[in-house]
């Protein structure tokens, strides 16, 4: 087969469809088991009764290089994602029917995106262009690509393929008009008749509550005042989207399933973006006096429409800082995602890092790597234990700011969505029941949350990509190890930090057990890893 068919949309996205099946099997499925076994230059591991083999690189994150092969009849052959699958299903002993059709509309979506993606222009902004580099999704998820809708619908909204597109402007009656805190920006986007509010709105998701809209439109609950002046561009997340004219970023409910979730701000959510842009305030001016460098994202306010419960929470939508206003001057901020890209997705991202970025990288990876552990790994931390503020910096809600030379200079957090307060550290009496619960967890699942996100998902994951594919990420973890040890001198070695560094095994989230189970995400368990920081000791 020539090289062009081997590159092809489809081959690239059979690749990655396997590749991100067989590290969940690793993790979740034969890793629980006791049948994962390192063989060099192979990794072995038993699914469905079948012995498979894979040349693999990157420690914690299991880049997979090569193809992947099974034992048939004494020989090695090709592995592909069906054969796996159904080796999965087997193993797991069947009852989900969906979880086969996931991982294929996964892939065939990946094919999508990579075959719309060529000629597309992409984003003049290194920040914006890194938010639409995530070309193959969560890199230990079954089905990473899959989401709702047709293709001919969400395409025109896929940050993947470069997209851009006008906002819909709504307007309510005052009286039906919704919102908290300072949403005051959105009115930049038009002017409302006498006796309106200005509400703009995706135009995925009037598609998708058409029905519901209806009545309120015509009855004039709701008018409908045409597009919105300008584009906006999505960001990684899909439903969150840079507007230029406004100046801020945008976060629209959409009721389709992206990935483990339907993408929909419920009611608690957006009373709780507010609320807990308004408790954080204090807390990101200490911890970047304590951490310069220190950024964050603030969801002062929302607004939507009261019509009907469905309709409140459909047609919310958050106003979020821009990163490019929150970093200083002469930093750019780029995805954490982009910055952790495997060598094919990178390649065919194209623009995901600036090449300042990358020869900063390659000149001097160890001392890039000890900048970003210093910006990333201290606030988070310092957030959890000083403050009892779990921080979800997964490489999906942290932007790093890298300066004039590449580096590393500043990290922003974002997305109040995913940040909670440690329950018991925190006075939520005066707030609804439904959001004071939404916005907590107990110690110890908000300690998982932490190291999950900031060791497992992210750490690990530029970790691997700093090494490369020929060069064990050891020696890196090693100066990990020695940067969070200075840390937790400072803060008086915390018992639970004091444990991983010590070597505890660390919480790695179950993406293919839920998507098993058929459940939400917030219903994902963790099951435990070998950590790499006890390498380091």
């Amino acid at each position: 087969m020539d090289s062009l068919v081997l590159d092809s949309p489809v081959c690239a996205a059979e690749r990655a469809s396997l590749a991100a099946l067989l590290r969940c099997c690793v993790r979740e499925v034969a890793g629980p088991r006791g049948r994962v076994w390192p063989a060099r230059p192979y990794l072995l591991c038993e699914i469905g009764g079948t012995l498979i083999r894979a040349r693999t690189h990157g420690g914690t994150a299991v880049r997979v290089a090569g193809t992947p092969e099974w034992l048939c009849d004494g020989a090695w052959r090709p592995l592909g994602a069906d054969l796996l699958t159904r080796l999965v299903v087997a193993e797991l002993g069947g009852g989900n029917a969906e979880f086969a059709a996931q991982v294929a509309a996964s892939r065939e979506t990946t094919a999508v995106l990579l075959k719309e993606r060529e000629g597309a222009d992409p984003p003049d902004d290194p920040w914006l262009a890194s938010e639409q580099a995530l070309l193959f999704g969560h890199p230990f998820h079954p089905s990473p690509k899959a989401r709702g809708g047709t293709d001919a619908e969400w395409l025109r909204y896929a940050p993947e393929v470069h997209a851009r597109f006008p906002l819909r402007l709504l307007a309510v009656r005052n009286d039906l008009a919704a919102g908290e805190g300072d949403a005051a920006v959105l009115d930049r986007l038009g002017a409302a008749p006498d006796g309106y509010t200005l509400l703009p709105a995706h135009p995925w998701q009037l598609s998708l509550l058409a029905d519901e809209l209806a009545a309120p439109l015509r009855d004039g609950r709701l008018l409908d005042l045409g597009d919105a002046p300008g584009t906006v561009t999505p960001t990684s997340s899909v439903r969150t989207v840079s507007d230029p004219v406004t100046g801020h970023c945008l976060k629209f409910s959409l009721n389709v399933r992206i990935t483990n979730c339907v993408r929909k701000n419920s009611w608690y959510e957006l009373t709780g973006a507010v609320e807990l842009t308004r408790r954080l305030r204090p807390v990101f001016a200490e911890l970047a006096e304590a951490f310069p460098g220190t950024r964050w994202l603030p969801e002062p306010g929302y607004r939507s429409a009261s019509i009907s419960p469905r309709l409140l929470e459909g047609l919310g939508v958050i106003v979020r800082t821009d990163p490019r206003a929150a970093c200083g001057p002469g930093v750019t901020p780029l995805l954490a995602g982009a910055l952790a890209l495997g060598e094919e997705e990178r390649r065919l991202a194209g623009t995901a890092v600036p090449e300042f970025v990358a020869e900063a990288r390659r000149r001097d990876p160890e001392g890039w790597w000890a900048a970003y552990v210093d910006r990333v790994a201290p606030p988070v931390l310092e957030a959890y234990f000083r403050y009892g503020v779990v921080l979800e910096p997964h490489v999906q809600n942290v932007l790093v700011g890298v300066d004039a030379a590449g580096m590393p200079a500043e990290v922003i957090f974002r997305d109040m969505e995913g940040t909670k307060l440690v329950a018991g550290r925190h006075d939520l009496s005066g707030l609804p029941e439904r959001v004071a619960e939404a916005l907590t967890y107990d110690t110890v699942r908000g300690w998982n949350r932490v190291v999950y996100c900031l060791v497992v998902n992210h750490l690990a994951e530029i970790a691997a990509t700093v090494a490369g594919p020929d060069a064990d990420p050891a020696p890196l973890w090693a100066i990990a190890r020695e940067r969070l040890a200075r840390y937790a001198e400072r803060a008086g070695w915390p018992l639970p930090l004091t444990n991983l560094l010590a070597g505890a095994p660390l919480p790695a989230k179950a993406n293919l057990s839920v998507r098993w189970a058929a459940q939400a995400d917030r219903a994902a368990g963790y099951v435990p890893i070998a950590n790499p920081l006890a390498g380091a000791a």
